[in-house]
């Protein structure tokens, strides 16, 4: 409306200018008149653009990136292949240390067959405490695999960023069954001297999707207080978790479970994006805990011996499905392009209301993705995703020889696949990532990344010894 009172103005100037028949003072008059009020309307539309503009800098969500991460190697010693392994469990049992007679020998064939057709490899890792005879269990030897892990992995990523302890303004720590007191976080603080008012949290009985919770409480942190860093620390003691006892439903976690930790540096600061490898675009969580059979799926109590153990119940596998799906649905309508989602949102309607036999619609997350990091649970978690995506072998190729090579780390599988995915030179500029993973509870949890830059691995990444071995054929 201003232009065109503008104009007209204008037009009248032009035509008194001409010695029209408008009175050039009444008009002069006129034009002052209007441009005074349209002054007034500019600067008052001014303030208001710049007021919301204002508020939009100060309230919008700040970019967190993730600068670079660690994922913890262990020492050569720390490695067992299955056939020792199984040794120390024959040798165990015979020093009376578990399954104490020779009745149960059945129980180590049990493992042995399970290990078998797990999926791991002849390199994975298990404590020092579990490497002796006669076992150590205690808080000690505990303590000691979760300082090893945390503190070769916080170390490696203090050396490769170039940041130092004390400029870490939020500190979250996630282990789900050793918990001890002084917390984990508090063992960081004291070991690296960081500062007074730090922001720690340490999460606990949160299963192996509790990377990706630690990351989104982190990115919630990121965004209250600005311009710092944050570390995330994922990891899972095995010391203190090895099942002596005879139920079978508990020997499980024996066989895949094994040494391993991450530890991630984010921050908000705009000056970091230059030598950040990612973005954090997406964190999608799904708890399923108030149904029981969820709740009930994978839990850590006493068998009927008083030995504690993590029971894994048949109601699992169609858990973890039922809870994978919230989270496909959840996620889907955010990183999906516009035509997988009109072909799902027409499969629901016909479905609902037309043809209830139909089957779901599975999006071709292919579209959104060049990356998926699945968690390395057991090869059975990794086929069924597979085959539920509808995904290619080379999707699924970083969780397959993160199982092989290391094992079941718990939450931190997630990095080590990454650094997989980096050590191949496959993550190039723009390169999108998504990182599942499952856990107790029962939860399904999901980040998105991108990629800023043509990614290489960090120096002393895990696969830096082996890479030029993988993959590998695994025997199903």
């Amino acid at each position: 409306m201003v232009f065109f009172k503008i104009f007209f103005i204008s037009l009248m100037v032009g035509l008194a200018m001409k010695g029209s028949w408008i009175n050039l003072e009444d008009l002069q008059n006129f034009f002052l008149h209007h441009i005074q009020n349209n002054l007034q309307t500019i600067s008052l539309l001014s303030f208001l653009v710049g007021f919301v503009w204002i508020l939009y800098m100060l309230t919008r969500p700040k970019p967190v990136y993730l600068v670079d991460f660690s994922c913890y190697l262990p020492p050569s010693h720390l490695k067992v292949s299955i056939q020792t392994l199984m040794g120390h469990a024959r040798r165990a049992r015979e020093a009376g240390m578990c399954w104490k007679n020779k009745e149960s020998d059945h129980l180590v064939d049990f493992q042995e067959k399970i290990l078998e057709r797990s999926g791991l490899g002849q390199e994975t890792y298990i404590p020092e405490g579990l490497q002796c005879f006669p076992l150590q269990q205690d808080m000690g030897a505990s303590r000691k695999e979760t300082e090893e892990v945390i503190f070769g992995a916080l170390d490696n990523l203090f050396r490769n960023t170039g940041v130092k302890p004390d400029d870490i303004g939020i500190l979250v720590v996630n282990s789900s069954t050793f918990n001890p007191t002084p917390s984990l976080a508090s063992m960081i603080v004291n070991k690296y001297k960081l500062r007074d008012n730090i922001k720690s949290l340490n999460l606990g009985g949160m299963g192996c999707s509790a990377g990706v919770i630690a990351v989104d409480v982190a990115k919630g942190l990121l965004q209250v207080h600005r311009n710092t860093y944050a570390i995330v620390v994922s990891t899972e003691n095995i010391t203190q978790n090895l099942y002596l006892g005879k139920n079978k439903s508990m020997l499980v976690t024996n066989c895949l479970f094994r040494v391993g930790g991450a530890a991630v540096l984010l921050s908000n600061r705009s000056r970091d994006r230059k030598r950040a490898k990612y973005e954090l675009v997406h964190t999608v969580r799904i708890h399923t805990g108030s149904d029981d059979r969820s709740f009930e799926c994978a839990t850590q109590e006493e068998d009927e011996d008083g030995i504690i153990g993590v029971t894994l119940t048949k109601n699992l596998p169609m858990v973890a499905a039922r809870t994978l799906k919230i989270n496909i649905a959840t996620l889907g309508p955010l990183v999906l392009p516009l035509k997988e989602k009109l072909a799902f949102f027409i499969t629901f309607v016909k479905k609902k209301y037309f043809k209830p036999e139909l089957r779901n619609y599975t999006p071709d997350f292919k579209l959104a993705f060049e990356h998926f990091c699945i968690h390395a649970g057991g090869r059975a978690l990794i086929d069924e995703l597979e085959k539920n995506l509808k995904l290619s072998p080379l999707h699924v190729e970083a969780s397959r020889m993160t199982l092989h090579r290391f094992g079941n780390t718990s939450s931190s599988s997630i990095w080590y696949e990454l650094a997989y995915t980096e050590a191949k030179g496959r993550m190039k500029e723009g390169d999108r990532i998504w990182q599942i993973a499952l856990g107790s509870g029962f939860k399904c949890n999901s980040s998105v990344w991108v990629a800023l830059r043509n990614v290489k691995p960090s120096a002393n990444s895990p696969w830096e010894d082996c890479m030029d071995r993988y993959p590998v054929e695994i025997d199903i």
